[in-house]
């Protein structure tokens, strides 16, 4: 072996200690995450019911505790309006306590309007309404701002055009109720089944656009954008005017940062860049369905939000 091979092989051989040494220093260790317990993070990320379980327990007030102890300074929690009034009231004094912030709930009426605002029946759209009227109710319990809204599925009897009014129409009627609140219903494009109504971010943006309130935004989740759109950074940057509210999840797997193609680092830089204050849902699973797991989603975040 001449000396400019050795020089090199020696470089890749030192290169792979130190990838490893980096892995190994991201799969972090119990100790050093008790280390970084407590300090905040860089954006506001907001677990959810389950997420640490086998660390807290079954109560999800003593998993909202564990994740104010991590760290953590919003919870998401999108069945809140389902819980009793009871319960919707001890996790709200809860976080105010802590000083948390709620971060969405689901304006969930039922599968009818889900799945059939596209279609203009007033019936649906009455549901709707007072479904809005509810979700008041239970945001003043926990000081919420904002509610998530799917708009539904496709009327495959109507030109794409009706759809899209009568779409407007509702999300008028719903910021109507929302606006003197102070709440704000942000709507989500998911990529769940080709037939939601609302597959890109444009369109959402075409909506909110039309609707003209400040309670009728965009619900940006990053997930269900790469899988349908991609150009996340160029896609946040056309809407940003229109963003309230960002959602995370690696693709594919919908799991923490970290276990998929998503450059999360980079994109949370971007955010930060951007000025965003808002809560950003941590709207996926577990990669690791364990205790080792469990922590595995908090130095994931750690890793991915030291971009400074």
């Amino acid at each position: 072996m001449n000396r400019i091979e050795f020089l090199r092989n020696s470089a890749i051989a030192t290169g792979a200690l130190i990838a490893g040494s980096s892995v190994n220093a991201v799969a972090g260790s119990p100790e050093k995450i008790q280390m970084l317990a407590g300090k905040t993070f860089n954006l506001d990320y907001a677990p959810h019911q389950g997420m640490f379980a086998q660390h807290a327990g079954k109560s999800f007030l003593d998993q909202i505790q564990y994740m104010y102890d991590q760290g953590f300074r919003s919870i998401e929690d999108n069945g809140f309006i389902g819980r009793p009034v009871a319960e919707q009231t001890k996790i709200g004094d809860l976080l105010a306590k802590l000083g948390m912030r709620m971060g969405v709930f689901v304006v969930d009426g039922g599968d009818n309007w889900k799945t059939s605002l596209t279609t203009g029946k007033k019936e649906f759209k009455d549901k709707f309404i007072e479904t809005c009227h509810r979700s008041v109710e239970a945001a003043k319990r926990c000081n919420a701002k904002w509610a998530t809204v799917v708009p539904g599925f496709y009327e495959r009897k109507l030109p794409y055009g009706i759809q899209m009014a009568n779409v407007v129409d509702a999300m008028r009627a719903g910021a109507e109720i929302f606006e003197p609140h102070g709440l704000i219903m942000v709507l989500e494009t998911l990529s769940d089944t080709p037939e939601l109504f609302l597959q890109q971010t444009h369109e959402t943006y075409n909506v909110c656009k039309a609707v003209n309130s400040p309670s009728c935004k965009i619900l940006f989740d990053i997930y269900h954008m790469q899988r349908t759109e991609g150009n996340l950074i160029i896609n946040i940057d056309r809407c940003w005017e229109e963003i309230a509210y960002v959602q995370i999840g690696d693709n594919p797997g919908r799991n923490e940062p970290g276990t998929g193609e998503i450059n999360y680092k980079n994109l949370f830089k971007h955010l930060h860049q951007k000025g965003y204050k808002g809560v950003m849902g941590m709207e996926h699973g577990n990669s690791i369905k364990s205790k080792e797991g469990e922590l595995r989603v908090i130095q994931a975040y750690r890793e991915a939000d030291s971009f400074l």
